[in-house]
């Protein structure tokens, strides 16, 4: 007995001389290096042999401190290296940018090269080799030079297309992972619900199920259909968790007033789609505070919700600063420790951009305010995601025909048919659109932007824009004369401009960038209306294209930097503008072009044609003129109401029975309404069937109609399913939306859409805070808007009330089948 244990002491010794060995010095053959072993035994294996100061390293980022790695050009200093990645670096945030924000930025093939040095750096000279994870911007296409610039967020929402929008963003992964990069801080899952907002642009509307169909195509779309990341895939970070879309006065970072039914049944369900069914890796965190709490420090969101609930098991990123805005703004604690405590317990793993309040991690550790426990997690999920990209085996990204992949023609094409479909039709009376060039002599073109091309938010410079100028040009090909004109400006531009956006011919990425922000006066504008109107006289039809651009509304990140709004109207002399050429009683098309919906209410009156275009993308000329002149159907859908005026907020279509009982002289209702699209041609509802009209939890019902292109023209409309609870024992909205589906129809065509409606995609949140199935009748509107319901039914839940926290279910499957041309309806 007494040999037995002798020898086991002398194993454990002998244990643990390794193991500290192993510590002081790893080798090769570690466990860590091992590709074919478990990711988890991977991540324990280097946890073990970290130390402190390695662990809180993998927590920080660096982007103003990555400036000083680099020269002017971009090329990677190595002699600064040890003082900034000595100890390792958990992420480094834009690398495809340069050092100034509105300086030319890097190409692909010098980003690719910058990405691999420091990889190579960390890899050779850290004394365990563990890569970086670059993380980029991606809102609508990668934000990095040449990158190929889709349609705003916004229009992106309006095409209601998921393949569309998982496409667009399987190919900002390709041109992000193609350059070194990793993660995307994308997509934006923010319920938006105020108009005045800035960040309106960056959203994918005001509906929990549209944005969670789309959230969940975005994810998938980043990091590949399959389980992990794909090899050409990156991290899709869902942002920002949570409420961030109602700020108080619409005022960007602002409080959110909403208890937690409100944020449960509107904020979250986009979120917890995307995690549950996306599978998404990332999250960050929202500015806001909720009930007093914000969200970087608040452990029920990113604990009890995020992880507890969801299932989430990957990495909490802040936003930009936010941490120390714990001290700065909310006044929660006095110092950055407090702040990082506070931040590191509620469930952030990550600090961005730059080391800041974290820098403390390791001396709270020693002063024994914060549990090396609580950090060996965060640390191991940040190495889990390095572990799930495939870094250790594949640090470096290949070089080869780089900057030719990048911005490509195939790129190019999605890029245009997505301007295509996000063009949404307010008005078209006595079917002014679409034009026919054979009928046209000439055309009057008038707008303060028209002849550069507008990209808005969180955009870089492409290859090449096209603006509405040039697409007119380029269409008609001469035969029509194109009478142009500014009409008016909305700021006096002082900007410097680099040699890529002139080629280009884009200003974006500097009105966005830029502080001061000066508004064109009347002396600025002197006489451009009056040309306008002669322009518009010696024509035959006038488009007048007003709106914003990416000074006027725009991300509030700074008191110096301002972009929220008082008021929706146009800016300006705009509206002056159109009110001139209109009129002179020529045909006139007016075309918004912007990141926000505008309180149009005099245009929608006296305007024969309006078309809601947002910011189309590089290819915003060419897609303008192929809907304008018919070549193209437009089929966008609104994803967000249009208000009459901002005394008329809130006006998101599912609202409360009690929300609308009305104005004194003044129509409580949106001047357009969620959902709402026009096409050319004109569509039939018909054949409503169900093949369950009883059902209980668990249960479906297929919900069947048909829809007929009774017009000349083919199109594309997008079906919608809503539906109302009548009684409940908690207020329901009027209309909820539950499903939809865009179908293509040639003319006389008739298609079948079948809905799979699920009986648990109809509980809510009861009085004790139970996600519940009660039993009563469901009210089913199908149509094309919330408004335009053109067939309605019933079905009703039997049963008792049902806990189904736990079978939940988010989407809704479409099915459509094709019937027999018919002749005459």
């Amino acid at each position: 007995m007494k040999n037995s244990v002798l020898k086991g002491m002398a194993a454990l010794i002998f244990y643990l001389s390794i193991h500290s060995f192993v510590i002081a010095s790893p080798v090769d053959n570690a466990m860590y290096k091992n590709p074919k072993a478990p990711i988890d035994v991977r991540v324990n294996d280097l946890l073990e042999r970290m130390t402190l100061e390695e662990k809180a390293a993998q927590l920080q980022t660096i982007w103003q401190e990555r400036q000083a790695l680099e020269t002017d050009t971009g090329v990677f200093i190595e002699a600064k290296a040890s003082a900034i990645l000595g100890l390792g670096i958990g992420q480094v945030a834009r690398p495809a940018e340069n050092k100034g924000p509105t300086t030319m930025n890097k190409t692909p093939l010098a980003t690719v090269a910058f990405t691999n040095a420091i990889q190579k750096w960390l890899i050779d000279n850290t004394r365990l080799g563990i890569p970086a994870i670059f993380h980029e911007e991606a809102l609508h296409g990668h934000a990095g030079r040449n990158a190929t610039s889709f349609p705003q967020a916004i229009g992106l929402a309006s095409t209601w297309n998921p393949e569309l929008v998982h496409d667009i963003y399987r190919v900002a992964a390709k041109e992000i992972r193609a350059r070194g990069g990793h993660q995307a801080l994308t997509p934006i899952l923010d319920v938006v619900r105020d108009p005045r907002w800035g960040r309106i642009e960056e959203t994918m509307g005001e509906d929990p199920y549209l944005i969670s169909v789309l959230g969940v195509a975005a994810v998938k779309g980043f990091q590949g259909d399959g389980d992990g990341i794909a090899k050409d895939g990156v991290i899709a970070t869902l942002k920002h968790l949570a409420g961030h879309g109602e700020p108080v006065g619409g005022l960007n970072i602002a409080p959110t007033p909403i208890g937690e039914r409100g944020l449960r049944e509107i904020f979250l369900p986009p979120f917890e789609a995307a995690v549950k069914v996306g599978g998404a890796r990332s999250v960050m965190a929202s500015y806001n505070e909720i009930d007093g709490i914000p969200s970087h420090a608040n452990v029920d969101l990113l604990q009890n919700i995020l992880r507890d609930e969801w299932g989430f098991d990957g990495v909490v990123v802040s936003d930009y600063f936010a941490i120390n805005e714990l001290m700065t703004r909310h006044h929660l604690t006095e110092d950055k420790a407090g702040a990082a405590l506070l931040a590191l317990a509620a469930g952030v793993d990550v600090e961005t951009p730059d080391v800041d309040a974290f820098g403390l991690l390791v001396q709270l550790v020693k002063d024994k305010k914060l549990s090396e426990e609580v950090l060996d997690k965060a640390v191991a999920r940040v190495l889990h995601e390095k572990f799930l990209l495939g870094l250790f085996e594949n640090p470096y990204t290949a070089t080869q025909n780089v900057d030719a992949f990048v911005g490509n023609d195939k790129h190019r094409a999605l890029a245009l048919t997505a301007a295509e479909q996000a063009m949404v039709l307010l008005k078209n009376d006595d079917n002014l659109l679409p034009l026919d060039a054979n009928q046209l002599k000439s055309i009057a073109l008038i707008g303060p932007h028209v002849h550069e091309t507008l990209l808005g938010g969180y955009s870089d410079v492409p290859k090449q824009t096209v603006s509405i100028l040039h697409g007119l040009q380029e269409h008609l090909k001469g035969k029509v004369d194109i009478h142009y004109e500014k009409g008016t400006l909305l700021i006096i531009d002082t900007l410097e401009v680099d040699e890529d956006s002139q080629i280009a011919n884009t200003k974006s990425k500097e009105r966005w960038n830029t502080d001061e922000v000066v508004l064109a006066t009347k002396a600025d504008t002197k006489g451009m209306i009056e040309k306008a109107v002669a322009a518009a006289q010696k024509s035959d039809v006038a488009v007048v294209v007003v709106g914003d651009n990416e000074a006027t509304s725009r991300e509030a990140w700074a008191e110096s930097h301002l972009g929220d709004s008082t008021h929706l109207q146009l800016l300006g002399e705009q509206q002056a503008l159109v009110d001139a050429v209109l009129a002179t009683g020529k045909p006139t098309i007016v075309l918004l072009i912007g990141g926000r919906p505008l309180a149009i209410n005099q245009i929608a009156q006296s305007a024969p044609a309006i078309i809601e275009g947002w910011y189309l993308g590089q290819e915003t000329g060419t897609a303008v003129a192929r809907v304008l002149f018919g070549d193209v159907n437009p089929s966008g859908k609104l994803p967000v109401s249009f208000a009459r005026s901002v005394g008329h907020l809130p006006v998101y279509y599912n609202h409360k029975p009690t929300a609308k009982r009305g104005y004194a002289f003044e129509d409580t209702g949106a001047l357009y309404p969620f959902g709402h699209g026009l096409s050319y041609t004109q569509f039939k509802y018909s054949q409503l069937t169900m093949n369950n009209k009883k059902l209980k939890a668990g249960e479906t019902v297929d919900i069947s109609l048909t829809v007929t292109n009774t017009g000349a023209h083919a199109g594309d409309e997008v079906v919608q399913l809503y539906v109302n609870d009548p009684v409940a024992s908690v207020t329901q909205p009027v209309k909820q939306l539950k499903g939809f589906k865009r179908i293509s129809l040639a003319p006389k065509q008739t298609k079948q859409v079948t809905f799979t409606l699920a009986a648990n995609q109809l509980g809510f949140y009861n009085r004790d805070m139970t996600f519940t199935l009660e039993p009563g009748k469901i009210k089913l509107m199908l149509g094309s808007s919330s408004k335009d319901i053109r067939l309605e039914g019933e079905i009703e839940i039997k049963g008792k009330d049902v806990d189904i926290s736990n079978n939940k279910v988010y989407l809704t499957p479409v099915i459509v089948q094709s019937r027999r041309v018919i002749d005459k309806i």
